[in-house]
Protein backbone atom coordinates (compact mmCIF):
# COMPACT_ATOMS: atom_id res chain seq x y z
CA UNK A 1 0.00 0.00 0.00
CA UNK A 2 2.27 3.22 -1.16
CA UNK A 3 -0.93 5.06 -1.23
CA UNK A 4 -2.02 6.56 1.95
CA UNK A 5 -5.13 7.67 0.37
CA UNK A 6 -7.21 5.62 -2.02
CA UNK A 7 -10.08 6.53 -4.37
CA UNK A 8 -12.50 3.71 -6.09
CA UNK A 9 -15.92 2.24 -6.55
CA UNK A 10 -17.38 -0.07 -4.77
CA UNK A 11 -18.04 -3.70 -5.41
CA UNK A 12 -20.45 -5.00 -2.67
CA UNK A 13 -21.10 -8.62 -1.92
CA UNK A 14 -23.04 -10.37 1.39
CA UNK A 15 -22.20 -12.01 4.12
CA UNK A 16 -19.93 -15.37 4.53
CA UNK A 17 -18.47 -14.99 0.90
CA UNK A 18 -15.64 -17.94 1.29
CA UNK A 19 -12.27 -18.17 0.17
CA UNK A 20 -13.77 -20.84 -2.71
CA UNK A 21 -16.31 -18.04 -3.67
CA UNK A 22 -12.84 -15.47 -3.68
CA UNK A 23 -10.85 -17.79 -5.75
CA UNK A 24 -12.07 -20.73 -7.29
CA UNK A 25 -11.24 -24.06 -5.41
CA UNK A 26 -10.65 -25.88 -8.47
CA UNK A 27 -7.79 -24.19 -9.92
CA UNK A 28 -5.84 -23.99 -6.34
CA UNK A 29 -3.43 -26.46 -7.68
CA UNK A 30 -3.39 -25.56 -11.64
CA UNK A 31 -2.65 -22.01 -11.55
CA UNK A 32 0.58 -20.34 -9.53
CA UNK A 33 0.78 -17.19 -11.54
CA UNK A 34 -0.61 -14.07 -9.34
CA UNK A 35 -1.51 -12.62 -12.30
CA UNK A 36 -3.28 -15.01 -13.72
CA UNK A 37 -5.24 -15.68 -10.03
CA UNK A 38 -6.60 -12.29 -10.85
CA UNK A 39 -8.31 -13.22 -13.54
CA UNK A 40 -10.24 -15.57 -11.95
CA UNK A 41 -10.86 -13.36 -8.57
CA UNK A 42 -14.91 -14.29 -8.08
CA UNK A 43 -15.28 -15.94 -11.05
CA UNK A 44 -18.49 -17.97 -9.75
CA UNK A 45 -20.01 -15.23 -7.59
CA UNK A 46 -19.44 -12.10 -10.32
CA UNK A 47 -18.09 -13.36 -13.60
CA UNK A 48 -17.78 -9.73 -14.55
CA UNK A 49 -15.64 -8.98 -11.90
CA UNK A 50 -12.32 -9.78 -13.22
CA UNK A 51 -12.88 -7.70 -16.67
CA UNK A 52 -14.14 -4.71 -14.75
CA UNK A 53 -12.60 -4.40 -12.08
CA UNK A 54 -9.91 -1.22 -11.85
CA UNK A 55 -6.93 -0.48 -9.67
CA UNK A 56 -8.06 1.03 -6.33
CA UNK A 57 -11.72 -0.34 -6.19
CA UNK A 58 -12.97 -1.52 -3.19
CA UNK A 59 -14.68 -4.56 -2.08
CA UNK A 60 -17.27 -4.47 0.64
CA UNK A 61 -18.58 -7.49 2.43
CA UNK A 62 -20.96 -8.13 5.38
CA UNK A 63 -19.82 -10.66 7.97
CA UNK A 64 -17.44 -13.43 8.10
CA UNK A 65 -15.48 -12.00 4.95
CA UNK A 66 -13.13 -15.07 3.61
CA UNK A 67 -14.76 -17.78 5.78
CA UNK A 68 -13.73 -21.23 4.53
CA UNK A 69 -10.34 -23.04 3.84
CA UNK A 70 -6.88 -20.93 4.75
CA UNK A 71 -6.35 -20.57 0.94
CA UNK A 72 -3.74 -17.63 0.58
CA UNK A 73 -4.77 -17.59 -3.04
CA UNK A 74 -8.02 -16.07 -1.87
CA UNK A 75 -5.79 -12.78 -0.67
CA UNK A 76 -3.57 -13.00 -3.54
CA UNK A 77 -6.10 -12.65 -6.90
CA UNK A 78 -7.52 -9.49 -4.98
CA UNK A 79 -4.09 -7.94 -4.53
CA UNK A 80 -2.97 -8.32 -8.25
CA UNK A 81 -6.28 -7.51 -9.29
CA UNK A 82 -5.22 -4.03 -7.81
CA UNK A 83 -8.16 -3.89 -4.84
CA UNK A 84 -7.41 -0.64 -2.80
CA UNK A 85 -8.74 -2.55 0.09
CA UNK A 86 -11.60 -4.76 1.77
CA UNK A 87 -14.25 -3.41 3.70
CA UNK A 88 -16.23 -5.80 5.88
CA UNK A 89 -18.27 -6.26 8.79
CA UNK A 90 -16.18 -8.74 9.88
CA UNK A 91 -13.06 -11.29 8.87
CA UNK A 92 -12.23 -14.62 9.01
CA UNK A 93 -9.15 -14.67 11.05
CA UNK A 94 -7.19 -16.77 8.80
CA UNK A 95 -8.45 -14.70 5.70
CA UNK A 96 -7.10 -11.19 7.49
CA UNK A 97 -3.68 -12.94 8.84
CA UNK A 98 -3.52 -14.05 4.79
CA UNK A 99 -4.39 -10.75 3.57
CA UNK A 100 -1.59 -9.09 5.71
CA UNK A 101 0.60 -11.01 4.38
CA UNK A 102 0.09 -10.45 1.43
CA UNK A 103 -0.13 -6.79 1.43
CA UNK A 104 -3.66 -6.53 1.03
CA UNK A 105 -5.71 -3.66 3.68
CA UNK A 106 -8.75 -4.93 5.04
CA UNK A 107 -11.08 -2.69 7.02
CA UNK A 108 -13.56 -3.25 9.39
CA UNK A 109 -16.16 -0.70 9.36
CA UNK A 110 -19.98 -2.22 9.76
CA UNK A 111 -21.13 1.40 9.45
CA UNK A 112 -20.13 2.29 6.26
CA UNK A 113 -21.24 -1.17 4.73
CA UNK A 114 -24.35 -0.50 5.75
CA UNK A 115 -24.67 2.73 4.23
CA UNK A 116 -22.98 2.23 1.01
CA UNK A 117 -24.33 1.02 -1.79
CA UNK A 118 -22.63 -1.37 -4.56
CA UNK A 119 -20.78 1.00 -7.38
CA UNK A 120 -20.77 4.25 -5.15
CA UNK A 121 -17.25 5.77 -5.72
CA UNK A 122 -15.85 6.30 -2.03
CA UNK A 123 -12.40 7.51 -0.47
CA UNK A 124 -10.36 5.80 1.91
CA UNK A 125 -7.72 8.06 3.90
CA UNK A 126 -5.75 5.26 5.61
CA UNK A 127 -3.85 7.43 7.75
CA UNK A 128 -6.93 9.27 9.34
CA UNK A 129 -9.04 6.06 9.88
CA UNK A 130 -11.84 7.58 7.44
CA UNK A 131 -14.16 6.20 5.02
CA UNK A 132 -15.65 8.91 3.02
CA UNK A 133 -18.80 8.42 0.78
CA UNK A 134 -20.52 11.50 -0.58
CA UNK A 135 -20.93 14.05 2.70
CA UNK A 136 -20.53 11.17 4.95
CA UNK A 137 -17.71 10.23 7.15
CA UNK A 138 -16.76 6.75 8.40
CA UNK A 139 -14.52 6.56 10.68
CA UNK A 140 -12.76 3.10 10.95
CA UNK A 141 -9.63 1.85 13.75
CA UNK A 142 -6.61 2.23 12.53
CA UNK A 143 -4.41 -1.51 11.74
CA UNK A 144 -1.55 -1.53 14.24
CA UNK A 145 1.73 0.26 13.03
CA UNK A 146 3.42 -3.22 12.74
CA UNK A 147 0.70 -4.19 9.97
CA UNK A 148 0.42 -1.22 8.46
CA UNK A 149 4.43 -1.27 7.54
CA UNK A 150 4.43 -5.13 5.84
CA UNK A 151 1.00 -3.40 3.98
CA UNK A 152 3.17 -0.23 2.89
CA UNK A 153 6.10 -3.05 2.12
CA UNK A 154 3.97 -5.17 -0.18
CA UNK A 155 3.46 -8.07 2.20
CA UNK A 156 5.33 -10.44 4.78
CA UNK A 157 8.25 -11.57 2.34
CA UNK A 158 8.97 -8.12 1.12
CA UNK A 159 8.81 -6.43 4.38
CA UNK A 160 11.05 -8.93 6.15
CA UNK A 161 13.36 -8.81 3.39
CA UNK A 162 13.77 -4.98 3.87
CA UNK A 163 14.29 -5.50 7.36
CA UNK A 164 17.15 -7.65 6.83
CA UNK A 165 18.64 -5.78 4.13
CA UNK A 166 18.41 -2.67 6.88
CA UNK A 167 19.85 -4.80 9.78
CA UNK A 168 22.86 -5.75 7.02
CA UNK A 169 23.15 -1.44 6.53
CA UNK A 170 23.56 -0.91 9.79
CA UNK A 171 26.55 -3.09 10.84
Amino acid sequence: MDKKVIVGKVWKYGDNVNTDVIFPGKYTYTINDPEEMAKHAFENLDPHFAQNVKENDIIFAGNNFGCGSSREQAATCLKYAKIGAVVAKSFSRIYFRNAINMGLPLIQCPEAVDGIEDGEIIKIDFEKGELTHKTDIFSFQQLPEFFLKIIQDGGLIPHIKKRLSELDDNQ
